[in-house]
């Protein structure tokens, strides 16, 4: 049960890593600036985004486990269509869906692993998102690999989709059926939904961290190698270099998560990653080299490694909507961070310069440093 959920973290982390992996080849692809990307970019999150409620409403009428198939087939199949996406409107359409299905896949697979947390005493949450940033990690070394061998786009991410969609229907038979929660069944996203969650000040609390957390780490996926081509003017060769340091970061930070909660507890936790998550970013910034550029980068990573896994563990505790529906209620507005963000960064860079645009986002780390240290211990 424990692995079958593992697996489908891995199907989710190696999908999503192989798609930003290729993004600036695919901006190449279709020759698109960085205002263009940024716009088409906005079609995944808004895809993403509009999802949520109905998510919301499967996980109150099936097993989360049904919901996680049905979203990683389609994930693969709308990772493989990118890839042969020739227009540009093909390419918006495709990221809308690619969107849609990955919401289905995460938030199914989120909602299992919490229900999977209780059959055990100690923490093991953040190893769970570990295994999703192991295996971004693979697929951005295996994206590195087949751009040095100079595979095509289109057939590296065909491959790729074809081996997941045959790993997840090998995990699915052992994965937990649950019989879904009928109370508070309304969908969490509703305007009754959204008002409970400004209410209930955890809930909207853990929401802006959430937000802020998602928003830096998507900048990285989406704009991290781009930023070492023309920000850092890094050899092309070592494009990807950014990504796989801030994968490693993510994936070291995840799997000693646990021990640290352990040891600090989570409100030690949230903050100190907080940290990380403004030093890395300023020494990017400030120091505009590959070298510094890289340790930023690992902070970064390290920083935003455990924030949203530990989120989401407290907001499945919340008394005002039970398990799911809380976990995509917080997740409704911290997508809003996925949304909007990536896509600002690629308009500010076209008006101004990709370093200014990651300037903006580092205040989204001070955002959340004063949000975890309003969280109370024990909440």
């Amino acid at each position: 049960m424990r692995i079958a959920n593992a697996v489908f973290f891995f199907i989710s982390g190696f999908g999503y890593t192989t798609w930003t992996s290729r993004i600036p080849y695919l901006q190449q692809q279709l020759h698109l600036n960085k205002a263009e990307l940024g716009a088409a970019l906005f079609a995944l999150p808004i895809g993403l985004f509009v999802t949520i409620p109905i998510t919301s409403r499967l996980l109150t009428l099936f097993s989360s486990n049904r919901i996680m198939l049905i979203g990683a087939l389609a994930f693969n199949v709308m990772l493989t269509l990118v890839g042969f996406s020739n227009l540009y409107w093909q390419f918006i359409v495709i990221l809308f869906f690619f969107g849609s299905s990955r919401n289905l896949l995460n938030l199914a697979t989120n909602t299992q692993s919490v229900s999977v947390q209780k059959f055990y005493d100690k923490s093991i949450i953040t190893t769970f998102h570990g295994i999703w940033s192991l295996s971004g990690l693979a697929g951005v070394f295996t994206s590195w690999i087949m751009t040095f061998l100079g595979v095509a786009t289109c057939w590296h991410l065909l491959a790729v989709s074809t081996l997941l969609c045959i790993m997840g229907f090998i995990a699915f038979p052992n994965t937990l059926h649950q019989k879904p929660e009928p109370r508070k069944a309304e969908p969490a996203f509703s305007f009754k939904k959204r008002i409970l969650i400004l209410q209930d000040k955890d809930l909207f609390k853990f929401a802006l961290i959430c937000f802020a957390t998602m928003a830096c780490e998507n900048v990285m996926y989406d704009w991290s190698g781009i930023y070492v081509r023309e920000a850092v003017h890094a050899n092309e060769k070592i494009v990807t270099t950014g990504l796989l340091v801030f994968m490693i970061s993510v994936a070291a930070g995840r799997f000693i998560g646990d021990r640290m909660t352990g040891r600090w507890g989570i409100r030690r936790l949230l903050v100190n990653s907080s940290l990380l998550i403004v030093s890395g970013f300023v020494i990017a910034i400030a120091l505009p080299h590959v070298a510094t550029a890289l340790i930023g980068f690992s902070l970064t990573g390290l920083g935003v490694s455990c924030i949203v896994p530990l989120v989401y563990t407290m907001a499945g505790k919340s008394k005002t909507l039970s398990e799911g529906p809380a976990i995509a209620a917080v997740s409704s507005i911290g997508y809003l961070g996925f949304l909007f963000v990536p896509p600002f960064v690629g308009f500010v860079a076209q008006a101004v310069d990709l370093q200014l645009a990651f300037s903006i986002i580092a205040l989204l780390g001070f955002l959340i440093l004063w949000m975890t240290t309003r969280i109370r211990e024990g909440e």
